[in-house]
Formats: structure tokens, C-alpha cells, sequence
């Protein structure tokens, strides 16, 4: 083994683990394990812990670096663990000096008996101002849908979020370093982009003549004639400029395909969040949307038991999924991230939270169950993931069987199987 990345967390994460890979090869590190964390809720930073003793006991040979959110915003907590020999920063985990640096440190000697702070290589992420394109030739698992990341950080602050300390403060990376990157990937066979950052309708605010995210879609698809499909991930609607919608109404090789940054559908505990939109903003944009792709797909994350939520507030969140016509959720049981304003309001009983997040999921699955049977009879272009499954135009799985990753074919979906459309 040379270096194995595992990811937790969000689609950037999946991006940023291929240059970590990269960068710790050529810098020669061996027999590692790097766990590239996710801090969005206490669970995630369980789950990342859990799987560094099941690294270290499956491998107990292997150096373990942990890297991501997570180790950003605690770094002590995975410092103090034994099994962990090094923790990197979020910002610096994508920069080959870095990875220079823990091969020196490992060649040094055995890190047994470092104390806390020798292990920790973190540095201030609110000083990082700029990004650093990166380009990739390509993704080592050949996936034909691939992300590229345009943006990080988050200029917000959101009452209940930790991930602006994990990530920093909104910056962009320039369209052309954007437009390159994806013909790289397209050219190498990679049929799918995601355009991925943390906040992704702030893009472009921190460039020269601040262009929209609806600039770089029509960009991309302007100038890279050979990409099939596009598409885009998590947005804040109320953010969406109208290039975007724009592009959403008239480029068929954009996906119809959107998943918002909803949060909650009743207006006080969108103003508890410190949300940017009301209830009615968020039904009037996938009213918009709709109208412009009929056949659109939404998604969208939504938080179950924050504090203060009553039941009358919980129904307005659950209602919003049938309003807005809502097909993949995204349910959070709320989580106190200490430091955040919200772990400070008064809190709910965890039963009342777990409760609330199964029946927002259990709507979520009759919404999926519905749309299901809705495409039954459709033609749909699927892209190819596997030999057993591939993905709509609209995100929705379906089962196949003896087909080339890679390719988009042209499909009669005639049934579904509760999880999968058939053809």
C-alpha cells in the first residue's frame, strides 16, 4: 500500500482526497492511511474516529495522518488519540509542502510518544485569503462523474454551522483554472462534472470583476464543447443569479437537477439559523424553477429538532417538502457544535429530535417513491456508473445490467424497484 485517502463528508471533500493522494505519493509517503474528516455534525466526527482505531487495528504498521474539517476545527481531539501520527489543516492538506513535511517528520524517527502538539501541523484558516487552482489529469477509481472544485470557504454565519472554521472565509477559484480543469477531465473520458465548493453561490465575489456562478456554467459549457453533462452541486437559492437561472431554462447539458441549502420552512427558526431567505422565497424559487424545467429534480438539506423548534415549526418544515416538490432529502438531526451560537439556545430533548428527523426522512422516501413511479414510461439519458447501475438526467438510480461505465445511453425506464427506476 502507498497512500489510501478515506473521505467523509461533502463532495469537496471527494475532490480534495484525489490531490491529497497525489501530493502524499510524490512526496513519498508509504504504507499511509490519511482519513480526510467532516466536522458538520458530532456524529461525523465520531464516525472519523471510529475509523482510525479500525485502521490502526487492520493495519497497525501503517501511519495515519488525519486531515480535513474536522481536524481544522479539533485538532486536539484526533492529536490525543495514539493511533493517529500526524494532523494536517484543512488548507494546507492539498499543498505538496505539507506532505514534504510529515515525510520529514516520519523519517525522523517514530512519532511514539509525541505529545499532543508535536503532532498537530494546523495553521490559521481565517488567514487564507486566496486559492491555489489544482488540476487533476484524472481520478484514480475512473468514475465518469468526477467534481471540480470553483470555490471554498463561507463568508456566512449561520447560528448552527461549524464549517466556516473548519474551511474559512469564501474565495474562488478563477474561471479560466475552472474552464481548464474541465477539459482536462472531459477529455480524459470523464462524462459528468460536478462543480463543487462549500458556498457556491457566493462564487466569484472575490475575483476581478466578480463574476456569478451562472458566468462560470455558461463558460464551462462555452468552451468545453466536448462535455456531456454538468451539473452542480448544493446552492443557497437565494443567492442564484440569473445567469444560473438562466442557464438552468436554456442549456439542455446542464442537469435538471438542483439541491438547495433549505434548512427549515418555518420564518423564525430560519431567523434563528441566521438564514438568508423566508419560507416564501424558498417555494417561490422552486416554483420558478420548475416553470423553467418542468421536468426538474430538487433536493435539499434540511435540519430536524433545532432549538426552540416547536411542533407547529416542525409541520411547516415538513410541509415545505411537498410545496416545494421536494425529491431527495438530505435530514439532519440537529447537532450542538460547540463554539456555534446555537449549542448556546435552549435545546431540545434528543427523543424529540431523532422522532422528528425519521418523519422528515419518511416523507422524503414517499416524495423519492412518488417520483419513481412518475418516470415510469419516460425516456431518460443514463449515464453509465457501473455494470449494475447508472443516473438520470435527475440524479434518480437505475438498475442495468451489462453496460460500459462511462457512456450516456438513451433508456425506456419501465418500472422501479422501491430504490432503483428499470429499464
Amino acid at each position: 500500500m502507498a497512500v489510501e485517502v478515506v473521505t467523509f463528508g461533502c463532495r469537496l471533500n471527494a475532490f480534495e482526497s484525489e490531490l491529497i493522494r497525489r501530493e502524499a505519493e510524490a512526496a513519498g509517503l508509504a504504507d499511509t492511511f490519511v482519513v480526510n474528516s467532516c466536522a458538520v455534525t458530532n456524529e461525523a466526527v465520531a464516525q472519523a474516529r471510529q475509523q482510525i482505531r479500525k485502521l490502526k487495528r487492520a493495519r497497525p504498521e501503517a501511519r495515519i495522518i488525519v486531515t480535513g474539517c474536522a481536524a481544522q476545527t479539533e485538532p486536539a481531539t484526533f492529536a490525543a488519540m495514539a493511533e493517529v501520527d500526524r494532523v494536517i489543516g484543512n488548507d494546507d492538506k492539498t499543498r505538496s509542502e505539507a506532505w514534504h513535511a510529515a515525510k520529514g517528520a516520519f523519517d525522523a524517527g517514530p512519532s511514539f510518544g509525541l505529545d499532543t502538539e508535536q503532532k498537530i501541523a494546523v495553521a490559521d484558516i481565517m488567514a487564507v485569503r486566496e486559492m491555489a487552482p489544482h488540476l487533476l489529469d484524472g481520478y484514480q477509481n475512473g468514475l465518469p462523474r468526477v467534481f471540480v472544485q470553483v470555490q471554498n470557504g463561507c463568508d456566512h454565519r449561520c447560528t448552527f454551522c461549524i464549517i466556516p472554521y473548519g474551511r474559512g472565509n469564501s474565495r474562488s477559484v478563477p474561471v479560466g483554472a475552472v474552464v481548464e480543469q474541465v477539459r482536462r477531465l472531459a477529455e480524459r473520458g470523464h462524462a459528468e462534472i460536478v462543480l463543487t465548493g462549500v458556498d457556491l453561490t457566493s462564487y466569484g465575489a472575490d475575483l476581478p470583476g466578480t463574476p456569478k456562478l451562472g458566468t462560470l456554467v455558461k463558460k464551462v459549457l462555452r468552451h468545453v464543447p466536448e462535455l456531456q453533462r454538468l451539473r452542480i452541486s448544493s446552492i443557497d437559492q437565494v443567492e442564484a443569479d440569473r445567469d444560473l437561472i438562466d442557464a438552468l431554462a436554456t442549456e439542455p447539458r446542464l442537469m435538471p437537477h438542483l439541491h438547495l441549502s433549505l434548512q427549515a420552512g418555518d420564518d423564525l427558526i430560519l431567523k434563528r439559523m441566521k438564514r438568508r431567505h423566508a419560507r416564501a422565497d424558498a417555494v417561490a424559487f422552486c416554483e420558478e424553477a420548475r416553470r423553467l424545467r418542468p421536468d426538474i429534480a430538487l433536493g435539499a438539506d434540511l435540519i430536524a429538532g433545532f432549538p426552540t423548534e416547536t411542533d407547529e415549526m416542525f409541520q411547516r418544515s415538513l410541509d415545505l417538502i411537498e410545496e416545494c416538490g421536494l425529491t431527495f432529502l438530505h435530514v439532519f438531526p440537529y447537532s450542538p457544535r460547540p463554539g456555534t451560537p446555537a449549542a448556546r439556545m435552549p435545546q431540545l430533548d434528543g427523543r424529540v429530535t431523532r422522532d422528528r428527523a425519521a418523519r422528515l426522512r419518511a416523507a422524503g422516501e414517499a416524495a423519492l417513491q412518488r417520483r419513481l413511479a412518475a418516470e415510469i414510461g419516460a425516456t431518460r439519458a443514463v449515464l453509465i456508473e457501473s455494470p449494475t447501475q447508472g443516473r438520470t438526467e435527475h440524479f434518480l438510480p437505475v438498475a442495468i445490467s451489462g453496460a460500459t461505465p462511462g457512456d450516456v445511453q438513451t433508456l425506456r425506464i419501465t418500472g422501479h424497484d422501491g430504490a432503483r427506476l428499470t429499464v
